[in-house]
Formats: C-alpha cells, structure tokens, sequence
C-alpha cells in the first residue's frame, strides 16, 4: 500500500519551490557551431600523446558535459528494471551529492530535521550538520541482527514532526545487515509522516540470490521513496564518482533542477556507460561472484581463530563486522583499536576500527579483497590474537 496523505510541495523548501532553474542556450541547441558557452575552441592543453589525452579521447573535454545524462539514465534504468526512464533519476557526484541534495531540497536550515538507525553511515550526520539540520535518532535491533525497530521510528515520527527525510541503510553500513522489507515497507507508508524515506543500497548487488534486495523498482508504487545506489563498490568505480537517486518524477524533478548545471563529468559518463554495456555487467557478476564466496571463506576461516568473537550482521555486504575479544572473552575496544592500528602502522594493513559505533563494542570492519590479501587479513589477526 503506498503512501496516501504524500504532498511533495509540503515538504519541498519554499525558496526551492520558487526556484527558476539555471538554463543554458546547450539545453535547447547542442549541435551546430557552439560558440554560446565562452568555452576554449581550440581543445585541452594537454599533451596529445600523454595518458590522459589518449583516455579522454573523443569525448570533447574542452567542451561542457551534457547537463541531462539522459543515455546513461537510460541504461541505469534497464539495469534496474525501472518503468519510466530518465525522469526518475538524480546523478550526483557519488552517494554524497546525492545525500546532500535531498538536504538541500527538502530541509530548511535551523527548522527541520532528519532520522537516522544507528549505526549507521556517518555522512547523514554531517550533511545534517553542514546544512544546520537536526538529527533525531531510533537505534537497530542491537541483537547483532541490525533490524528496524518501526515502533521507535514511529515515535519519534510523533514526537518530532519536523522530520522531513528518514534514512534507511540497506544493507547497513557498518552493520553489513540487508533490512526486511517489510520494515520498510511499514515505514515508508506510516499515517502520521508526510516526508521522504531515502534507501541507501550502496551494497544491495551482494546481497545473496534469493534474499530480499533492491527496493528500486518499488519506486512506481510509493512516491515518497528516494532509491540511492552508488557504482563505487559492485562496479569497481570508486574514482569516477558516480552517485544515483531512483525516485518518483515529481522528486527527480526537484533534484535536478537544484543541482549544478554540469555536475557529471564527460569521463565519468563515458566510463559508467561502458560498465553498463553486457560486457561490463557480465564482469560485475562475475566480480560479485568471487567476491561473495571471498566473504563466505572469511567467515569461515575466522571461526578457527582464538581471541574473534561473533560475526555480527547478517553478512550482506562485501565486508565483514567481527568483533576482538579481551583475554575474558569479552568484545575489547582497547584491544580492537591497538590491533587495528599495529596492523595499519607496523604491518601494513588497513581495516576499520568501528568500536564507538553503538551495538560494534570491540569491532572492526574487514573489507573482502582478493583472496591474496584475504589471505593476509587470515594470517595477521591470527598473529595479532595469538599474541
């Protein structure tokens, strides 16, 4: 049942509202002598034989990107499933722009505020800080498990009606937990709350087959749902810095009228074009693949090593949450954060120490990698507890 009492100019900023967006003279001309835009004519200075000139060859850099992506839109949407088309899409320089937009969008500096599921990602935080938005929290289940606790969320829903985007981590980071979607499903369609609930799926392609995933094509049905999915982590392509929002058009349509005009760069666009093609999909399979039997053999190999407490999560993600025991086999954030920064500074390998994230006493966040190096995060936990 979708949402019933969902008024997207209720929530949307006034002066967002009122905005007339920035239009060019490359928004109704793209072809023909281009001399509207005070570009360089005469192309990049660059040396043609470098690196850098041959990668970005044909692409025009001297000129400004297309400030629609509608063709990479496209292609995202086919990968997705996703009825409609480029209408439903925000591109945002990774996840982040995408975060800060919908702040930008909908809450108003010093007024409104935004829930959280603790522990979770912290740039929700700091985006709600660098925009002077208040931050109101209902934890996760903190039996290891990292579920939605609905009936906290709707209390604070009641208590604090000046909420205005709630944000859903699934799979969670760092609780590597996907979330029911029926939990979710209860919270996007609350009687009492009138503002957007954003999913952040940056991990949702390793998730194992036949468990709950994506919840992108379910943007048709709830108008409030902001879909955010990223290509750093399955897809291999952290460095082009490439963020998506799936969302209903009505959102999409704010989103991107508020954004900078060129915020998608030509190279980032032509590279995740490419990755979308059956070549490169047919790869990240296969990439998801290893990686997803590199974090089964995680587990298991950490079952045999004295001094690791529980896997917690429910092991979604392309990483894993275990927890350092003290020698009273007890979860130790001493001891976690001496072995995660021995590792990084004496052995050289760098984890994630997320003892002082609420329900992570004593944890740290272990990336899956190559089975090479795998291997290495086997063989130095072993010494470090050994010891």
């Amino acid at each position: 049942m979708a949402a019933t009492n969902f008024d997207i100019k209720s929530i949307v900023r006034p002066n967002i509202l009122a905005l007339k967006p920035y239009r060019c003279a490359r928004d109704d001309y793209s072809t023909g002598v281009l001399l509207d835009a005070n570009e360089n004519a005469y192309g990049p200075a660059l040396n043609p034989t470098s690196e850098a000139a041959v990668s970005s060859s044909g692409l025009d850099i001297n000129r400004y990107p297309d400030p629609h992506q509608h063709d990479l839109k496209n292609l995202f949407a086919k990968f997705r499933s996703i009825q409609g088309g480029p209408e439903n899409f925000f591109l945002g320089v990774g996840s982040d722009e995408v975060i800060d937009m919908l702040f930008r969008v909908f809450c108003v500096p010093g007024k409104d505020a935004v829930l959280i599921t603790p522990p979770t990602y912290g740039m929700y935080s700091v985006c709600a800080q660098i925009n002077d938005v208040q931050v109101h929290k209902a934890n996760l289940t903190l039996d290891g498990q990292f579920q939605l606790n609905v009936e906290e969320i709707e209390k604070q829903v009641a208590a604090h009606p000046n909420i205005k985007i709630i944000f859903l981590c699934s799979p969670g980071n760092p609780t590597g937990s996907a979330l029911s979607h029926e939990s979710m499903k209860r919270v996007l369609t609350m009687p009492n709350y009138k503002g957007i609930v954003a999913v952040d799926e940056a991990y949702v392609d390793f998730i194992d087959a036949g468990k709950e995933g994506s919840t992108a094509t379910w943007v048709k049905d709830y108008p409030n749902l902001v879909v955010m999915q990223t290509m750093s982590k399955s897809f291999g392509l952290a460095g082009v810095r490439l963020g998506v929002a799936i969302t209903s058009p009505d959102i999409a349509l704010y989103m991107n009228a508020t954004k900078a005009p060129y915020n998608i760069a030509s190279t980032t666009s032509r590279v995740a074009q490419e990755a979308l093609q059956p070549k490169g999909l047919e790869i990240l399979h296969n990439h998801i693949s290893i990686m997803v039997q590199e974090r089964d053999r995680l587990l298991e190999a950490f079952k045999s090593i004295s001094g690791l407490g529980r896997v917690l999560g429910t092991n979604d993600s392309n990483f894993v949450l275990v927890e350092i025991l003290d020698k009273e086999g007890k979860p130790s954030n001493d001891r976690a954060f001496k072995i995660y920064t021995d590792m990084a500074s004496r052995q050289g390998l760098v984890v994630r120490f997320r003892g002082t994230e609420i329900g992570c006493e004593g944890c740290v966040r272990i990336t899956v990698g190559t089975p090479e190096e795998n291997d290495v995060v086997i063989r130095r936990l072993t010494e470090q507890l050994s010891s």
